[in-house]
């Protein structure tokens, strides 16, 4: 439960419940329109649970608990056949392996099965949806926020919430005292905010007042704040916390413009037991055996390709940093010119001359990408974790953006949660964002946690976004 809490809003839970309540009870009712006879035994049968389980996992896999999937019905409905089809597809095969394996085993029609799945699920999914965006209309998950402080931090924490999480379920009451700072014009302007001037009350008054769920902390100037009306309140069944704390939370990030070192020092997080590091290399091992498996497929085709494209090497061997700082030589397929840094190191860019017209589409379909598993197996990377930067540009980096030396931590990863979060990046104010992500997911790693990150990488390789 804590990873899905760490990933999914209280909006994205509820969905998550509305199509398992009517994928449940659909499942039957699309057995018994398969084989009338035989469904009560079919629904028994292990190798056909794969079918509602397929269907919820793509669901998860291709964005669709995501906020901007919440909040944009169009957007869902779009995506919902590509996930049905894949689902369907994916069990079906799974069910052909089964009877071919087993004979006589879940017999069933698997043509009829896969059509009746893709329908009654599809049908099911999208009800699920327009009941959720139906109840968020009506304000049903809408949250009351009280932030002390109406100054430039509180604006800055709005801004990086509504860009990143669930602000639309917030109504937001914002505390302004002088002492607190000056206050920001732009507060209260928004739909759902309030200012209100705290001199002649104290915060409990305030809180309860305007039936607040949650009190967040985020003045401009700390010194002029009295810590008594906060404890007021937390006494009086409010729960206070700190503005970094919060926007970890909501926006699954860790504010680098204010962060506090006393805060990521006391706060939870940061521990890898052996147990851990164990497991996730077990899963790294495992995950990328099956991958190679299946994506060695695509690599001849490729290579292929890239040898007609300029006759150059198919592979690219690149020094990068991962755990500790230590270097190793990372594996791609090439995508550039074999002249591409005759001038020296340099970031790519949008629209780069030096890529390729195959590597272009390499690039945007990830498939350079997949060599690097062998650096995973080798134990150089990790299937999960920051992505790993060149030595070139890590000094400039460490001395730039505070905490930047602390991704590496954990070793590189092939995907990792800034890289299902944040588009392509390839400048200072790129990575400063993209660190934010880093440094949450090394506070709150988890195998589950990993696990989640690698089927949400499904999503940015079928709706690739940023690329380059």
């Amino acid at each position: 439960m804590r990873s899905l809490k760490v990933l999914l809003s209280r909006a994205g839970i509820m969905l998550v419940a509305l199509d398992t309540a009517l994928l449940l009870p659909a499942w039957p009712v699309l057995l018994w329109l398969v084989s009338p006879e035989h469904w009560q035994a079919l629904l028994f049968e292990p190798a056909l649970a794969v079918f509602p389980l397929a269907q919820v996992t793509l669901l998860y896999a291709l964005g669709l608990y995501r906020r901007d999937a919440i909040l944009s019905l169009r957007r869902a409905l779009l995506r919902l056949p590509l996930v049905v089809g894949l689902g369907a597809l994916a069990s079906g095969v799974v069910l052909l392996a089964v009877q071919w394996l087993w004979p006589g085993t879940a017999t069933v029609d698997v043509t009829d099965l896969c059509s009746a799945a893709m329908l009654g699920f599809a049908l099911c999914a999208t009800l699920a949806r327009v009941v959720l965006f139906l109840l968020l209309r009506r304000g049903v998950f809408r949250r009351r926020i009280m932030v002390v402080g109406a100054g430039q931090r509180a604006a800055e924490l709005i801004a990086m919430i509504g860009q990143h999480a669930s602000a639309p379920q917030f109504d937001l009451v914002f505390v302004h005292e002088p002492a607190l700072g000056p206050r920001e014009p732009e507060l209260g302007r928004g739909a759902h905010q309030t200012v209100v001037l705290a001199s002649d009350s104290n915060y409990l008054q305030l809180a309860t007042a305007h039936d607040v769920d949650q009190i967040v902390v985020a003045p401009d100037e700390r010194r002029g704040m009295r810590l008594e009306r906060l404890l007021d309140c937390k006494k009086n069944g409010f729960p206070v916390v700190q503005h970094l704390e919060f926007v970890e939370r909501e926006a699954r990030r860790v504010d680098l413009n204010r962060i506090e070192l006393g805060w990521f020092l006391y706060s939870d997080g940061f521990y890898f037991g052996p147990l851990d590091r164990a497991l996730k290399r077990m899963l790294d091992i495992a995950v990328s055996l099956v991958i190679l498996l299946f994506g060695s497929l695509l690599l001849l085709p490729a290579a292929i390709a890239i040898k007609l494209g300029d006759g150059g090497p198919i592979f690219y061997a690149q020094t990068r940093v991962s755990q500790g700082g230590r270097h190793f030589r990372i594996l791609k397929l090439r995508t550039m010119r074999v002249d591409a840094e005759r001038g020296g190191a340099v970031w790519a860019a949008t629209a780069d001359s030096r890529i390729t017209r195959t590597g272009r589409f390499l690039r945007q379909t990830r498939i350079d990408e997949l060599p690097q598993l062998i650096n995973v197996l080798r134990g150089e990377m990790s299937l999960v974790g920051p992505r790993p930067e060149r030595p070139e540009f890590i000094g400039a980096l460490i001395e730039q953006i505070p905490l930047y030396d602390e991704r590496h931590t954990v070793k590189a990863g092939l995907t990792g949660w800034a890289q299902i979060n944040y588009p392509y990046g390839a400048s200072i104010e790129d990575t400063r964002a993209k660190l934010g992500y880093d440094l949450y997911y090394v506070k709150n790693f988890s195998v589950a946690f990993d696990l989640l990150i690698i089927l949400q990488t499904l999503r940015v390789v079928l709706f690739p976004s940023g690329a380059r």
